[in-house]
């Protein structure tokens, strides 16, 4: 039998080994950001073109590479990070990956130009497919530019599999936030296709995270700092009344690389417990560092998951350390059943001694006697007012003028008899007669808050009161947008809500939309968003959990065409304003359901595909007994 084992041609090699390490233009990005920091930069600037499927350019001032290690850094498995094995364990750099950069250059066009500081010219690299097209001396600043074009241009399966640019995109930013954040000192700017996205100075951990999540993040800000044999905790959790409905401002840091952990983020949750509104989640910001040889960062390729020595000692510290800031800052209520606020001395009396209060007595004041003569009381109590007991003769003298013998029985009768009493005669009824007998024989119940019962010729129906409501106002939405024909409520005083720009960014976007549902926008700034005008459907508190819910349902599954984004939209609406289980329903709103829902053009499924009621025969009531 022959052979069947073979060697795979280095290309091919190079395009799997790829495949783990570039799932999308944002892998790049993650890859080119930590060599600049390994490299020492203190400016890195990002250029993308077209979400990184066009170009994705990292330039860093850092301390460049000589001619060889321009040339051996596309080689596989070559990296100036690790000499041995043992050195996996002891990991203090970022992009410790040697197949990096090769992977890279198999999938894409790359171009390096690289300068020594004592170098007077430094190097250019083009290279085409794992293969080096050209090697040139060049003159360029000291640092490091590399261009990456054209992704995946040799797969188009790969190529095929991207998202939208917007889906893209986001991810990029993702990638660029994680990097910055742990890195404040250095200066970051990220453009795209010509236009600034951020531009983030040197500064501290809290000013980076305004500067990226804007100037409203630091009102909510608490900050955590907890020293240990173990671990350094430190950085900041968000303000429990600006909990959020998404999870999006959730960053863990270990020893300065963004991981996840689901396990880390139960002991934030829990530490919060009693603080957060319900299916809200915390935002926060915290930075860990351990002992690199007690945790292992290679069981994902990502590097996004570690594995800790001790995990259960970690969850006690963050937890305990939150609930200490939260309780530290009066975030948390404190539960002392002897603690008497009102006796809390105020800060402006703490060094004042108690004044013992002087009392003034009129003593010749006498409360039995009838006549009191101005000026018998002492000159002390002149501050006083004078009573004068008003003297009453007899008790007799109440009833003069009453002749008793004089009122007979009958005078009383002839004297009520001329009065007149407010006719008591029932005039109409609050409803007609055909409303009345409805009332009567009502036949629509609402069972346990939830469902919505009622009665047709061959048996009953259980609407679900939320899912039913919900394909009702996702017709109603749908059919304003594409109309334009909304009818929106003004406020008395516009209404003013923080985002980031990343999320401002996605509301421009769909602005026109939003004003046909029955908004109405002011000024939109790069952290803030004036309404003046709200859809009739929903209520001013009701806003701003639904923006936020949206913005999240548009980054998870960005459309591409329009149509598909009306639909998100009117999705998102009805799901965030829809009545939800548990609220007690009028009668005349249970029947506007019911008749509202078997008027939709679908009313037998939600805007998700899931059923909105079930009939139940008299049939099947019978085989039940």
């Amino acid at each position: 039998m022959s052979d069947i084992i073979q060697l795979l041609p280095d290309h091919v090699a190079n395009q799997i080994a790829a495949g783990e390490v570039v799932q999308r233009p944002a892998s790049v990005v993650k890859e080119l950001l930590e060599n600049a920091i390994d490299a020492k930069a203190t400016y890195i600037k990002l250029i993308i073109k077209e979400a990184g499927k066009t170009l994705i350019q990292v330039i860093d001032d850092g301390v460049g590479m000589s001619v060889t290690d321009a040339r051996l850094s596309f080689e596989r498995h070559a990296t100036s990070k690790i000499k041995s094995a043992e050195d996996l364990f002891q990991l203090n750099t970022k992009g410790f990956r040697g197949e990096a950069l090769a992977s890279i250059a198999a999938i894409a066009h790359v171009e390096l130009k690289t300068r020594q500081e004592e170098d007077e010219v430094g190097t250019e690299i083009k290279i085409e497919g794992s293969e080096v097209a050209s090697q040139e001396v060049c003159v360029t600043p000291k640092g490091t530019s590399i261009s990456v074009k054209n992704l995946f241009y040799n797969i188009p399966a790969r190529r095929n599999f991207l998202k939208s640019n917007s889906v893209e995109l986001r991810h990029i930013i993702d990638e660029f936030h994680r990097v910055a954040m742990v890195h404040p000192d250095i200066k970051f700017d990220l453009y795209h296709n010509g236009s600034e996205v951020f531009s983030l100075p040197g500064a501290n951990h809290r000013q980076r995270i305004v500067h990226i999540f804007g100037g409203k993040t630091n009102e909510k800000l608490v900050p955590i700092d907890e020293e240990t044999d173990l671990v350094s905790i430190t950085g900041f959790v968000c303000k429990p009344e600006y909990a959020k409905r998404t999870r999006g401002e959730q960053f863990f840091f270990v020893n300065n690389r963004f991981i996840k952990s689901a396990y880390l983020n139960h002991g934030v949750n829990s530490a919060f417990e009693g603080l957060l509104k319900e299916k809200t989640h915390p935002s926060y910001f915290i930075y860990l560092t351990v002992d690199p040889t007690s945790i292992d960062i290679n069981i994902h390729p990502t590097k996004t998951e570690i594995k800790f020595d001790d995990e259960h000692a970690l969850y006690a510290m963050l937890r305990s350390t939150i609930k200490h800031s939260l309780g530290q800052f009066n975030v948390a209520p404190v539960l002392d059943f002897n603690r008497d606020s009102s006796m809390d001395t105020p800060y402006e009396y703490k060094s004042k001694m108690a004044q013992t209060p002087t009392i003034e007595v009129d003593r010749s004041f006498n409360p039995f006697k009838e006549d009191r003569k101005e000026g018998s009381s002492s000159s002390s109590a002149n501050n006083y007012t004078n009573f004068k007991k008003e003297s009453v003769g007899s008790w007799e003298n109440l009833y003069a003028g009453l002749d008793t013998s004089e009122v007979s029985p009958k005078s009383v009768e002839n004297d009520f008899s001329s009065i007149q009493f407010e006719s008591s005669e029932v005039t109409g009824s609050l409803f007609d007669g055909d409303q009345q007998a409805s009332l009567e024989h009502n036949t629509t119940y609402q069972l346990r808050r939830k469902y919505i019962i009622t009665t047709i010729k061959s048996g009953m129906v259980i609407i679900h009161q939320n899912r039913a409501h919900q394909r009702v106002l996702y017709e109603e939405v749908l059919r304003n947008i594409t109309m334009a024909s909304a009818v929106s409520q003004q406020l008395l005083f516009p209404l003013k809500l923080s985002f980031s720009k990343q999320e401002i960014l996605l509301l421009k976007e769909v602005r026109e939309q939003l004003e046909n549902t029955g908004f109405v926008f002011g000024e939109i700034t790069d952290g803030e968003v004036s309404i003046s005008g709200i859809p009739t459907v929903t209520t001013e508190s009701e806003v701003s959990v639904l923006l936020e819910k949206l913005i999240s349902d548009i980054e998870q599954e960005v459309p591409d065409s329009g149509f598909s984004l009306t639909d998100l939209l009117a999705r998102s609406i009805s799901g965030s304003i829809a009545v939800r289980t548990g609220v007690d329903l009028a009668q005349e709103q249970l029947q506007h359901i019911v008749n509202s829902l078997f008027a939709c053009t679908e009313p037998t499924v939600t805007p998700d595909n899931k059923p909105t009621f079930i009939t139940l025969t008299v049939d099947d009531i019978d085989k039940k007994f």
